[in-house]
């Protein structure tokens, strides 16, 4: 995917720094030539031994090599990257490059470059949520830098959030999306999201507790193996993801009208936590309140979008990946809804209250398939929204 590709990879001073050892690694499986650049900082973290080693070339690491600089090398250093990487990518550095400072070879070079750069940050929860860090953050997209992750989960320091550096597979993933050479380049894949909000009144509705973070990662993952995405949508707690169509529905009924005019497509990954009912006869004025006695709602099945596309004859997805979120006997329940619905695959979860899985920021999952389960670890929702995506583009490859 990546032979002949240069990259210019910028390790910096944090504990992530580790990661960037497995990133040069898988770089490198896939053909690219990895050109290492150590801060001191990032010193303190790896060894320039270990990063030259794996890169097979030699680490630069300061601004005035003599020999180097007659021919100024670190412009040239800059300049003969397909793509410049900064993994990890520091508060610190990150708030050099947005002030335009140049006071080490890692902020030189990437102030003199006119390569495309990633940038793959990591830092404490506080410093990723202060208001300084999103404020470079801003200027540098402004200004064309791109970014891949943070992730949220456990950080070294004993606290949870966002701010853990994207796993190097995501990186890879990202990095490929940047030269338009991704696994899923050419593919158009469908992925809903998110709940759905069935209207009792105007000011009433029937919903469930779905944040849509997991629609969300599978999206954008998706879209950085170079898929194009349609993303559809309910009333999620989280944003879209970024580089994706994204069509916004509130109830079943507008998900499955945006889910049928968005076919054909290569996979439909259904995410969307969709209500199951609906009241029969929505009140076009508030419901009061009359001398305490209750109200009677008609309920009405809402239409199963994923077993209509599932059993669809021409319009059929090659790939169809539902979601199952079960409280008990989740392989039992979930192996029997792949085969009720039709769909090719059922990525189950256990969302019984203990586990803090619905509306967390971590997952638990089964992949269902008809050749039986594979069990993954738990990890955060952008992990295995990952693990999906190379999946669903190991699978459309096939």
């Amino acid at each position: 995917m990546l032979s002949s590709k240069h990259i210019l990879l910028i390790v910096a001073g944090g504990i992530a720094a580790y990661k960037s050892l497995d990133l040069i690694r898988k770089l490198r499986e896939r053909g690219a030539r990895v050109t290492p650049v150590l801060t001191r900082a990032g010193e303190e973290f790896v060894t320039p031994l270990s990063v030259s080693a794996l890169a097979g070339h030699e680490v630069h690491r300061d601004l005035f090599d003599l020999t180097k600089e007659a021919e100024m090398g670190h412009i040239q250093l800059s300049r003969s990257a397909d793509l410049l990487v900064v993994a990890p990518g520091t508060a610190d550095l990150m708030a050099k490059m947005a002030q335009g400072r140049a006071d080490d070879l890692a902020s030189t070079l990437l102030l003199a470059t006119d390569t495309p750069v990633l940038v793959a940050p990591s830092m404490n929860v506080r410093m990723w949520d202060h208001r300084a860090t999103q404020r470079n953050i801003a200027t540098l997209k402004n200004d064309g830098v791109s970014f891949v992750g943070p992730n949220e989960g456990d950080m070294a320091c004993g606290e949870y959030g966002p701010g853990r550096m994207a796993e190097p597979l995501e990186i890879v993933a990202a990095i490929e999306n940047a030269f338009g050479e991704g696994p899923l380049k050419g593919k158009r894949i469908l992925v809903t999201s998110g709940p759905t909000h069935e209207p009792i009144d105007p000011v009433r509705y029937i919903a469930n507790r779905s944040s849509g973070a997991q629609g969300s990662a599978i999206g954008g993952a998706l879209a950085r193996l170079g898929a194009e995405v349609i993303f559809v949508t309910g009333p999620a707690d989280v944003a879209p993801p970024e580089g994706v169509n994204v069509v916004n529905v509130q109830s079943a009924a507008e998900m499955l009208n945006a889910v049928e005019n968005a076919l054909p497509v290569d996979a439909g990954v259904f995410a969307a936590a969709v209500a199951d009912w609906r009241v029969a006869s929505e009140s076009n004025s508030k419901i009061k309140k009359q001398n305490g006695k209750l109200p009677v709602l008609e309920f009405a099945e809402n239409p199963d979008i994923l077993a209509k596309v599932s059993q669809m004859k021409d319009a059929r997805p090659s790939l169809v990946v539902g979601f199952a979120a079960e409280t008990d006997d989740v392989i039992a329940n979930a192996t029997a809804k792949r085969k009720r619905k039709g769909c090719d695959w059922i990525v189950a979860n256990d969302v019984s209250p203990e586990t803090g899985i619905m509306g967390g920021a971590e997952n638990d999952v089964l992949l269902i398939t008809e050749t039986g389960s594979e069990d993954w670890p738990r990890m955060g929702k952008a992990a295995v929204a990952e693990k999906l995506a190379l999946k669903i583009a190991e699978a459309l490859s096939a």
